[in-house]
């Protein structure tokens, strides 16, 4: 089901017939440098289903990310709902994160901040949130730079181990980027998704 559209990109719900083409994604280890590894299979299929639950149970999820002029899956971008009994527990929760991940073809594209932005204008809006966190490791600077281009700003207080990796892990340290819907919209007028 589609939910957001922008001048080149659909952001819709999955679809059980994205797990090959979001598996051999997650396979180049370009786009898994700053993640634990690649997914298996049922991995991906896993993430789907969860996707899927996080949007009936939210309203949001990460996106299926699809190039309108291919209708190719390019990844995904979009929301994620953290709460205080969530499997693993983020220091900051509640909270809602907003992320992305792209086939490394599709880099440079300006595909992520084109979906981050409007997934930002539709988690202040239609969700009702007041304010988006977004996390990565210190090294992410292409993720960092993004978080940047979209206006938040690193919380220097907020670094913190990630939960779901032993604390010696070398990607366990992360840093911290807010925006409020305050700071999101105040230079530029409300956009519609």
């Amino acid at each position: 089901m589609e939910v957001i559209r922008t001048a080149r990109l659909i952001l819709r719900t999955w679809r059980a017939d994205d797990a090959p083409a979001f598996y051999r994604l997650n396979a180049d280890p370009r786009v898994t440098e700053f993640l634990p590894g690649a997914l298996t299979m049922e991995e991906v299929e896993a993430f789907i289903v969860f996707q899927q639950g996080l949007f009936a149970r939210t309203g949001g999820c990460y996106f299926a990310l699809e190039v309108e002029s291919t209708r190719e899956l390019a990844g995904f971008v979009g929301l994620k709902r953290h709460e205080l009994d969530s499997p693993v527990r983020l220091p900051f929760a509640p909270c809602s994160d907003i992320g992305w991940r792209l086939a490394a073809p599709h880099w440079g594209k300006g595909y992520a901040i084109e979906g981050a932005r409007a997934c930002l204008n539709f988690g202040f809006h239609a969700l009702g949130l007041d304010e988006i966190v977004s996390f990565t490791v210190p090294e992410n600077r292409r993720s960092r730079a993004v978080m940047e281009k979209l206006g938040m700003r690193e919380d220097t207080a907020g670094g913190f181990a990630h939960p779901a990796l032993p604390p010696t892990h070398p990607l366990s340290r992360h840093v911290l980027y807010r925006l409020t819907r305050a700071d999101a919209f105040k230079d530029r007028p409300r956009e519609v998704g």
